[in-house]
């Protein structure tokens, strides 16, 4: 595994550039983020990298910190999530603003990335929230559904179900389907189908 890469910047694009190692060039995917921190060709950088192997061959991304390198990585775990879409998430903003976005429950500040819909949007809070915990709870008695906010049902639905003890992948599947237009409607359907489908096994 390919952990971190210092060198020279040989070339510079924008979604990737290339470094010279040790007379080895890396061609490195880089968010819009990272590539601020790139300096001119000739210019020095260091960065944390992370290697995927696929049949069609080696994909390397670089990123100027290590938290970003996490958060990338943390992407990745969601369904429908690829490299690319995870680095154009990146691209939007710098980690602590992504991952404040999650902690808060605001998935419309990911509907904004090209790719990502509301669905999409949604799953990252889902699957993410968890991972990247809030860090105002622990002194903070303030509801789950407060901090959410009160302007999406199906994520208000979900911070419901959390509350009752599902997690947050079993309160996704749980949702899938589940039709109303106000969280309750939708905790109760959620609830209905799979009490049914606990009967009917």
């Amino acid at each position: 595994m390919i952990a971190m890469l210092r060198g020279e910047v040989v070339s510079r694009c924008a979604d990737h550039i290339v470094l010279l190692c040790g007379g080895v060039g890396y061609r490195v995917s880089v968010s819009a983020q990272t590539l601020g921190h790139v300096p001119a060709l000739g210019g020095q950088v260091t960065l944390h990298t992370h290697l995927i192997s696929r049949e069609d061959g080696l994909l390397l991304y670089g990123f100027h910190s290590a938290q970003e390198k996490d958060l990338f990585l943390m992407l990745l775990s969601v369904q429908a999530i690829g490299p690319k879409l995870a680095i154009a998430v990146l691209s939007g903003g710098q980690p602590r603003e992504l991952l404040a976005a999650i902690a808060a429950g605001n998935a419309r500040r990911f509907q904004s990335v090209p790719g990502i819909g509301k669905r999409t949007a949604e799953r990252i809070i889902v699957e993410l929230r968890e991972k990247v915990g809030h860090p105002e709870r622990a002194s903070d008695s303030t509801p789950l559904r407060a901090e959410i906010g009160e302007d999406d049902p199906r994520l208000l639905a979900a911070a419901g179900l959390w509350e009752l003890g599902y997690t947050p992948g079993e309160a996704e599947l749980l949702l899938e389907g589940a039709e109303g237009e106000r969280a309750e409607e939708l905790i109760a359907d959620a609830l209905r189908r799979s009490h049914r489908r606990v009967s009917a096994a």
